[in-house]
């Protein structure tokens, strides 16, 4: 596995302000409604874990990269429901088939080597019916915007952004692992037209 030291520190130092700046309102949203057993994929510092509703009986947080995960594991003594973070990758989750009512993917589909073997694992995991929560960046609505994120994503962007690929079609993703998208909301992140300022948040069920 190849992990990103220098982007878990630059993420830890900044991504509290990228929380302030609006992102812990998508938060909210993302993870509304949830209850029982849910597993989070990509769970990083652990920014997620206060806004789990208390209706989460368990938490298990998979997290591959260490610095990360140690922070995660020090956000989750001061969350409201029960975390286990545990180390893993997408692509082999550390958790038995169907035995998860939900998954929650935060700025991880962008990233994951294999978008198709990590959303497949997903579906494991899930209880028949179970939803996944999914919050990403995508590819931009504009012909000229997605030729700059191409140009990025084959050169500098992954690199510099913990593996990160901006132009990447998730929801056609999420839509041919088999899941079936229901919500689905668009919007730009900052509000300022960027090659990373492109997300979706939305609700697929297995």
């Amino acid at each position: 596995m190849k992990t990103h030291p220098i982007f878990a520190r630059f993420y830890i130092k900044t991504s509290g302000a990228m929380e302030a700046g609006g992102m812990t309102a998508h938060r909210q949203e993302l993870l509304s409604g949830l209850s029982g057993q849910v597993v989070e994929i990509g769970a990083g510092n652990g920014l997620s874990f206060p806004h789990y509703p208390s209706a989460v009986t368990r938490l298990l947080a998979v997290e591959p990269e260490p610095l990360l995960r140690q922070a995660a594991q020090h956000a989750a003594q001061r969350a409201q429901v029960p975390v286990e973070v545990v180390d893993g990758l997408a692509e082999r989750l550390p958790a038995e088939t169907d035995s998860f009512d939900a998954a929650v993917v935060s700025l991880v589909l962008c990233s994951v080597p294999d978008q198709q073997a990590a959303l497949h694992e997903i579906a494991r995991v899930l209880r028949p019916g179970g939803e996944l929560r999914f919050l990403e960046h995508v590819r931009a609505d504009t012909g000229g915007m997605r030729r700059v994120q191409k140009v990025l994503d084959v050169s500098i962007g992954p690199r510099m952004l913990g593996g990160c690929h901006g132009g990447r079609d998730t929801v056609a993703a999420i839509e041919q692992a088999g899941f079936d998208v229901g919500k689905l909301d668009r919007f730009l992140f900052p509000g300022a037209r960027t090659p990373y300022a492109f997300h979706v948040l939305g609700i697929a069920n297995t």
